[in-house]
């Protein structure tokens, strides 16, 4: 199959007014944890998702107030002490906090968001408990500012949807895995391809719909960058809010998974 028609961006899409539309609603998202929006936020939801309830005891609070991720991948990650692992849209940073966890002291983690208010309030957080090991960088998630083959762990949750041009992602990613590394993800997917009415729409893409590829497409996209998809499962235990976003859900097959790929 041709991936760069399957990763292209829709025409009639607004690329700048849909990473206006993704920043203003994820700064909301790190301002206003309280406000209602398509999506679930916080700890009731990480913790029916999987993250354990210890391990958050240990991530700032309001990171987790504000953690939009859609699904649990750390089981697939496995982080090591010593590793280095960098996490694509890092938000608010909870998924930073509990990767900082699992790799100590001795290893390293840097966050990848666009969004100000959110790096603003993950370093806030960072320095006021004493997170050494992490550090925060403002960038995009197809053109990271890091170095090549630097990491063993890419981590994303939620984020790669929100993409225009997913394939540049995946290209990213096998360029900052080390070989041996793995990619470790959560994201929104569909059981069939997306109409433009839904792909065009601005506001569909930044909660998380618009942009959702389907399943098929997304796991060989990954594979085009010469990743081996080793696991996927589905996050059953995610849903949207709003009425539209539970409308997509049913007549496209929106759904979470999580998903385990390697470099060679």
């Amino acid at each position: 199959m041709d991936t760069t028609t399957v990763m292209s961006t829709p025409l009639e899409l607004d690329v700048k007014a849909l990473e206006h539309k993704v920043k203003e609603m994820y700064r909301a998202v790190a301002e206003n944890p309280d406000e209602k929006y398509h999506f679930e936020m916080g700890r009731v939801m990480a913790e029916r998702l999987g993250y354990p309830a210890s391990r958050l005891d240990n991530v700032p609070a309001p990171a987790i107030d504000s953690f939009a991720g859609v699904g649990y991948y750390f089981h697939f990650a496995d982080l090591q002490p010593g590793e280095r692992v960098v996490d694509l849209g890092s938000g608010s940073g909870m998924d930073t906090f509990f990767a900082s966890l699992c790799v100590g002291e001795q290893g390293r983690v840097v966050g990848i968001d666009m969004t100000d208010a959110q790096r603003h309030k993950a370093e806030t957080l960072r320095k006021a408990a004493g997170f050494d090991n992490i550090t925060y960088l403002k960038g995009y998630i197809q053109a990271a500012p890091c170095e090549d083959a630097t990491f063993d762990a890419v981590i994303s949750n939620g984020v790669i949807n929100l993409a225009p041009d997913k394939q540049k992602v995946f290209r990213e990613v096998s360029r900052l895995l080390r070989s041996g590394g793995r990619l470790a993800l959560a994201d929104i997917v569909t059981a069939t391809h997306l109409p433009s009415g839904i792909t065009c729409n601005s506001d569909l893409w930044a909660a998380c719909i618009g942009g959702a590829m389907q399943i098929d497409d997304y796991l060989q996209a990954i594979e085009s960058v010469g990743l081996s998809v080793e696991k996927v499962q589905e996050n059953n235990e995610y849903r949207f809010l709003s009425d539209s976003a539970q409308g997509a859900t049913r007549k496209y097959g929106v759904k979470s998974i999580s998903v385990l790929a390697r470099k060679p």
